[in-house]
């Protein structure tokens, strides 16, 4: 049994939730997320809590916890939203928001274009800092991967993009 499963959701003020047998739509202030149901498993509203129903066997608990989660993170997503801090680490690394496109000057012979997607924003308070914000938890954090995909941490001198607070073990250098 599931103990994740278990617990119910509640809904903040100001959280509404439209609950159909195929999928679920959290509509909040900061906007509106949906998640699909899979075969087995019920969403249940009660006056402002949402409990989840769903049958023993074939892994259908497990999923029913991964449902539940997925289902607080989109209520949180939508009350207060989601961020994901990087900071750029090396000489001359700028990053600024351009329109619809972040421009990162990480040390390579041409500047990179990075797209926002829909649904993101990003800031640059100062040129080493890059805020993504979004309602989506699984795309805020996709996004942050991608961007620090572009130069990652590299071992010797920690240069590149990186989370902020993520410790980076550097690698000792060659000896004589």
């Amino acid at each position: 049994m599931s103990r994740v499963a278990k617990a119910p959701i509640e809904l903040p003020q100001g959280v509404t939730a439209t609950v159909s047998p195929e999928s679920i739509t959290i509509k909040g202030a900061k906007g509106t997320l949906s998640l699909p149901l899979k075969n087995g498993i019920r969403v249940v509203q009660e006056e402002k809590k949402l409990a989840l129903k769903y049958s023993e066997g074939d892994g259908i608990a497990m999923q029913a916890g991964a449902t539940r989660a997925h289902i607080a993170n989109m209520v949180l997503g939508v009350t207060k939203g989601y961020e994901r801090k990087l900071e750029l680490v090396g000489v001359g690394f700028r990053a600024q928001v351009q329109g619809k496109a972040l421009n990162l000057t990480l040390g390579f012979s041409h500047p990179v274009n990075f797209p926002i997607p829909d649904g993101i924003s990003i800031d640059t308070p100062s040129q080493t800092e890059i805020i993504v914000k979004g309602v989506d938890r699984q795309k805020v954090g996709q996004v942050a991967a991608e961007i620090r995909g572009i130069r990652p941490p590299e071992p010797y001198k920690g240069k590149g993009v990186r989370y902020a607070n993520e410790q980076i073990q550097l690698k000792e250098g060659k000896k004589k």
